[in-house]
């Protein structure tokens, strides 16, 4: 018998893990340069998945052909992009602000489907973007409006996460999700290895001095196996047993515990002008996954059987 709820919880404990990793990654870039730090990590991830994939489905090795393998890279260029500009735009702003802003790919993913996808925008997702851009506004000014490096770095890691969704909602009926995954997984680590290599001391990933030391080693088991590899596992099997819009509300809370996180570690505490843009673009969020149109719509059917009833009566 499924249980959503132990689905529910289980998918909370993904959202507080993500929201955790702001600070973690901060504090393990200090020793690891940033996207050395992201060529590790995802190559812990992606060789973790594909030896899960070897031994539990072997049987969709078959998947591996040219299509998956392209639509996989692409997932896997934007999703490097935004991890490379979120994990250096940590190196200039807070892990609280960082983590709202990212959750702006939510609200941005609406606009991107109706650019490149042409989808229809739900009047909720508009009301819910110009809340969020009205929030970032708040969260991000300080005497006037001006983003500080790391707010516009996170800023273009929010455009680019919402374009790995946008490209994953196109890509993804087609393929098995865990192939497509690790596909995706590889080109992040390849990339990011391909930018230390050149632009960074990407010798430090081999030093035992740097690796072991306990904010890089936390930073790295918390991000590879348990945020990315584990949570991948866990929403692809338990995202069946719950609704999409339980899903998004639940992961809506991400940069909250972001927020939560630092204050009880940090004590990174926000002003009032501050709180009320993470609490704009938090309810921008919602109301961009919120199926509010049909739930009208259910309503009026609702109504309109209960007069007809009423009227045969």
């Amino acid at each position: 018998m499924k249980k959503p709820w132990v689905a529910d919880i289980t998918l909370l404990l993904i959202a507080f893990i993500w929201g955790t990793t702001f600070l973690v990654v901060q504090q393990a870039i200090a020793s690891l340069p940033p996207n050395t730090f992201n060529a590790v990590r995802f190559t812990i991830a992606a060789l973790f998945l594909l030896v899960v994939h070897a031994v539990l489905y072997r049987q969709q090795w078959k998947a591996w052909r040219k299509p998956m393998l392209k639509a996989g890279a692409i997932l896997g260029f934007w999703l490097c992009l935004g991890y490379a500009l979120q994990t250096v735009g940590l190196l200039y702003t807070t892990p609280s602000k960082a983590g709202f802003i990212t959750g702006l790919s939510v609200v941005l993913v609406p606009l991107f489907s109706l650019l490149l996808l042409k989808d229809r925008v739900k009047p909720a997702a508009i009301i819910g973007v110009i809340l969020a851009a009205a929030g970032l506004y708040l969260l991000t000014q300080n005497q006037e409006f001006s983003f500080n490096l790391g707010d516009l770095l996170v800023f273009g890691c929010a455009i680019c996460f919402a374009m790995q969704i946008v490209f994953t909602g196109k890509y993804a009926p087609h393929f098995p999700a865990l192939p497509l995954a690790i596909v995706q997984l590889g080109t992040v680590a390849m990339l990011s290895w391909l930018y230390a290599f050149f632009f960074e001391d990407y010798s430090r990933a081999f030093d035992p001095g740097v690796l072991f030391r306990p904010e890089v080693a936390l930073g790295l088991i918390v991000t590879s196996i348990f945020a990315t590899a584990l949570a991948f596992l866990a929403q692809t099997a338990l995202q069946k047993q719950t609704s999409s819009t339980r899903v998004a509300l639940i992961f809506a809370l991400e940069p909250v515990f972001a927020a939560l996180t630092s204050f009880v570690f940090i004590h990174e505490v926000l002003n009032g002008r501050q709180l009320s843009g993470c609490l704009m673009i938090f309810v921008g969020m919602i109301l961009a996954e919120l199926p509010i149109q049909e739930w009208l719509r259910s309503g009026r059917e609702r109504k309109q059987k209960a007069s007809g009833g009423s009227k045969s009566a």
